[in-house]
Order: C-alpha cells, then structure tokens, then sequence
C-alpha cells in the first residue's frame, strides 16, 4: 500500500473523544484492562503509539474446526485481516492499546508490541472477547516459548504501537468506515430515503460497497455524491460521545418490508458496558466501535457510477460501491494510467479513446465474420477434396483412410473442424458415397497464447 499523505493536523482535537454520563470513567487501576469502547484507540484514533501493561498472555489454540450436520466444515465469511502462522503465537490482553481490535464491519488493525528489552513483537491480529480487545502476538522463532511467556508476563510494561505500515492500514479504513457513516445517513435522509442493509470493508485497494433495498439511476447516484463532497468541502467535524451501556433502553434492529435486518445490532456476547456513538455534526449520529476521522474535511466521496444485483431468497438488493482516501488516490492514478496506456496502444489521444475503441471493436466484428466466410468456403474446399480421392480410389469396396494434419493459429480451432465435418457430410451425400467405407482424421495443432504453445485438437470421422 502507497504512503498516506496526512490531510489535517496530526493530532485528535481534545473534543473528539466526549464521556457524557458523569459516572462513567477510565479505569486507573493498570491490572484491569480498559474496555473496548474506550481503549486509546477510540479516544484518540490518531495516536501511533502508548506505553501500557499486560494484562496476561497465553499460548493460543486454534479452535477446532467445526462441521454441520452434513459433515461438512461450517464456512465463515472471510476477513480482512492476516492469517495466523503456524508457529507459537500468543494472546495478549493489555491494559490500553492503540491497535484496534475487528468490529462494527471494520477489520481488525496490524500493530507491534516493543517492550523494556528492545525486542519487537508483531501483533497479527486484534480481535474482542467479551469486552476486552486480545492481542495475537507472534513469538520469533529465536525465542523460547518459555522465556516468551516471562517477558510478557503479568504486570509487565510495554509500548502499544502501530509503524508506518500499520498506520497506512488503519488510515485507509479509517477513511472507508467515516465514508460510510456519511453516505449511509445522507442515502437514508435524502428523498430516497435509502437504508443501508450491510456494507463491506474490502480489502485495499477494491472499492468497498453498501447494500441497499433497490436500484439507483445514475442521476441519483450523482445527488448523492455533490450532497457528501458539500459537506466534505463544509468539512463538517466528526466527535464520539459515550455512556454507560444499558442494554434494556437498546433500540431493536430496524427491518425494510421484506423483513430483512437494518444493519446490525449490539452484540450479545459484548460485555464492555459502554455504549458508544459517532457523531458526524448535523449530519448523523450512529453507534458504532470502529475508529474514525476527526473531519470529514478533504475526505472527498466517489461513487463508482454502476450497481451489482444481489438475489436472496426471501428478496434481492443491491451493492452501490464507493471509494475515499487513499483508496481514491489509487482509483484515479490507476485510473489514468489504465487510460494513458490505451491510449499509446492505439496511437490517439486520451479523449478519444473510446471512440478509437469503438472502432477497434466493430472492426474485430467484421473481421471475425469474415474470417468465419472464409472457414466456411475451405472447409467446402477440403471436403470435395476428400470426396474426390474417395471417388478415384482403386478398391470400391475397402476402406478408404486419410490422415490430414493442420497447423491452426486460430482462437476456436474446433469450430473450423465443426465446419469441415458439416461440408463432408454434405458432399458425401450429394456424391451418393453413403455406402463407401472410410476412415478420416483430422489433427490439428492449435496455438494457445495463454500458455505459448500448441494444444492438439483431434477429430475422427468414420463412414
């Protein structure tokens, strides 16, 4: 992933991060682990790095795999997130962290572990149990298990960080999830009155999408993009406001017509006890644990102007996809040089290349036409042909053979051999041979370019 070019100022303002229940506040206690809805990460999503404590570690065990009653494994959707090694690795509970653990459609953050020895510890993956966010930690292959386990021990001091890779990651979706907040509410509270179904965090640099009710035309697909980038020009700013968790006063997940679900609700087995909302001002407010940016301001919002079609049982939707961020920094440079590339091939102008492409296309039509004609006329040309030798064999009564064998540069080799075997059938018919006995067969070797090299394509004909 290309190196993220920072477009606001590089530290959260202190308004970001806002606790409004006046009995709710961090735990000070460093051998409790804050919980997530309030872990660095959250309060402060610029922050690179803290020093913090662990909490415990232990070895981890994959789980066993699970089968249904088919016998077969249970699928589960895949994540965006690093594959686990085999080798050791630990789980890693801290007291705070800056990597952000896989939730609310966001996928998991990459990070590091440093700690008082100098050594680096790479953290794979972030995920939440219950309510705390455990750390997937890879021990070095030059480092014991045993001696692992020690210097990650209980009470033990390390830093929290996330390097430049990491952070490229994390900026990336941080932009994708605030891109998605701010086209969710403005499709929803628009005369379209669109609710998102689910969306997809796609791996960079693919566009990600929300899944919506029904089509849009192209005109409103344009709406609703001058609608976000205004308020992107606004640069409206984004804040989190959290309070205790009270899952009793927790709004059941709305459904359109078809009974399918509005999003997703609170997790059930989330036992961190906060309730946390993002803020987009004036603009939306929707609970949610993923990092966000501090502004929508420079974020800039393009919608890819078509839609796929999803069919269900019980109804179809669709996938309306989007890009922002660096992902939309990758989209228009690759953009341009797909384009300029094309345009060198065809020797024309940027401007006109779909024009020029246009051309190229009707002329392949008509060439593949004629190419077909001409197939034809020699598939009748060689199909007299056999039938003359058998016309001039010496036995009458034996069994004609012939062995022919072509060299084809063709793309569909098997429809010329389609050709000759019609023509041969045609001419032994009007020549009354249907009684002669023969053996015909055809070996051409066909040029594949997708492997640079000749495939056979053998026919046989018997009569």
């Amino acid at each position: 992933m290309a190196t993220v070019a920072t477009l606001y100022p590089a530290t959260t303002p202190p308004t970001y991060h806002r606790i409004i229940s006046p009995t709710l506040s961090l735990p000070n206690d460093l051998s409790t682990p804050i919980p997530v809805g309030l872990i660095a990460c959250q309060r402060d999503p610029l922050q690179r790095s803290i020093e913090t404590v662990v909490i415990s570690s232990q070895v981890y065990k994959p789980p066993q795999a699970s089968e249904g009653t088919n016998g077969k494994k249970s699928a589960k959707k895949a994540v965006n997130a690093p594959s686990l090694p085999k080798g050791p690795v630990f789980e890693v509970i801290l007291h705070d962290t800056v990597i952000f653990p896989e939730g609310g459609g966001q996928p998991t953050d990459t990070g590091e572990l440093e700690t008082t020895d100098g050594k680096v510890w790479a953290v794979l993956q972030c995920k939440r149990h219950g309510g705390h966010p455990v750390h997937f930690v890879q021990v070095p292959l030059d480092v014991d298990v045993g001696d692992a386990l020690q210097i990650l021990s209980s009470g033990s001091k390390c830093v929290s960080r996330l390097n430049d890779q990491d952070w490229n990651r994390r900026y990336d979706h941080m932009s994708m999830h605030t891109s998605q907040h701010l086209l969710s509410a403005i499709l929803e509270t628009s005369t379209l009155q669109l609710p998102t179904l689910s969306w997809s965090l796609t791996s960079y640099p693919s566009p990600c999408y929300v899944e919506l009710p029904r089509g849009m035309t192209l005109e409103e697909i344009t709406m609703i993009q001058d609608k976000a980038n205004q308020l992107v020009f606004e640069g409206r700013n984004v804040h989190i406001e959290v309070e205790e968790l009270n899952r009793e006063a927790v709004k059941p997940v709305a459904k359109v017509a078809s009974g399918r679900d509005v999003g997703r609700g609170l997790p059930e087995d989330y036992t961190g006890g906060v309730n946390r909302v993002v803020v987009i001002d004036g603009v939306d407010r929707n609970p949610c644990c993923g990092t966000h940016l501090p502004s929508i301001k420079n974020l800039q919002l393009f919608l890819l102007p078509h839609t796929d079609s999803i069919s269900r049982s019980s109804a179809s939707s669709i996938r309306l996809y989007f890009v922002a961020g660096p992902r939309l920094i990758h989209h228009l440079s690759q953009t341009h040089t797909f384009l300029a590339q094309a345009a060198t091939i065809l020797s024309a102008s940027p401007s006109v290349v779909p024009e020029r492409v246009g051309q190229v296309v009707e002329d392949r039509r008509r060439l593949d036409k004629r190419v077909g004609d001409l197939e034809g006329e020699l598939a009748t040309f060689i199909a007299q042909g056999l039938v003359n030798e058998i016309k001039a064999a010496d036995d009458n009564h034996g069994l004609f053979k012939k062995h022919i064998h072509r060299v084809d540069d063709s793309s569909s080799p098997m429809g010329l051999l389609n050709s000759v075997a019609f023509a041969i059938g045609s001419a032994i018919e009007e020549a009354q041979l249907q009684d002669r006995k023969f053996l015909l067969v055809f070996h051409f070797d066909a040029f594949c370019p997708d492997f640079n090299q000749y495939n056979n394509c053998i026919c046989i004909w018997v009569g």
